[in-house]
């Protein structure tokens, strides 16, 4: 049995090649088949070109993957591709991570996952001495996004249907309350 606090959930970094493959297909599933930004191929797995650079954390439920989040402190970023002169729309920063790739499992998206995945988050880039962390979100959850304090910066990127908003969050923010909630 739980007590107060607990959660049936591991929360760790990804380490291992069986891990990464989770990834890999959970990646495919949700950005191509439920998020159409990436096309389709016959092994429904998909590695993020910024792979070897970033750092993932997942949640596990068991063996199983049941979200995951990534991070990554150089350049360029994804964002640096889609808006010209980024630095010139961020505040004064000294380090900046971009996190990427959020994705939980549709069956765990009601649940404390994506609590766990972000606070840990926030946590480890605190850890890193970041003081601003950019994204590109999704334009279905900037609700969520903007309840943690991520600010717009720029117009949307992307594709119909696979439409994101930059934004970033300060070191201010990442040591607030806000996300926590």
């Amino acid at each position: 049995m739980l007590t107060p606090g607990q959660t049936p959930y591991t929360i760790k970094f990804a380490d291992c090649e069986e891990e990464f493959d989770q990834i890999f297909a959970l990646n495919y599933h949700t950005f191509v088949e439920e998020i159409p930004q990436h096309e389709s191929n016959a092994v429904k797995k998909l590695k993020d070109k910024f792979h070897k650079n970033n750092t993932y954390i997942i949640c596990k439920d068991g063996e199983m993957i049941a979200g995951m989040i990534a991070c990554c402190d150089k350049r360029p970023f994804s964002l640096d591709a889609k808006v010209e002169q980024l630095d010139s729309y961020l505040p004064p920063h000294q380090k900046a991570y971009e996190i990427r790739l959020l994705a939980v499992k549709e069956a765990y998206r009601r649940t404390a996952v994506t609590a766990l995945l972000l606070q840990t988050l926030m946590k480890y880039l605190l850890k890193c001495n970041a003081d601003l962390a950019i994204i590109s979100g999704t334009t279905r959850q900037l609700a969520m996004y903007e309840k943690i304090g991520f600010q717009p910066f720029y117009k949307l990127v992307g594709k119909p249907g696979a439409y994101y908003q930059p934004m970033y969050l300060t070191e201010k923010d990442l040591r607030g309350a806000k996300w926590q909630k």
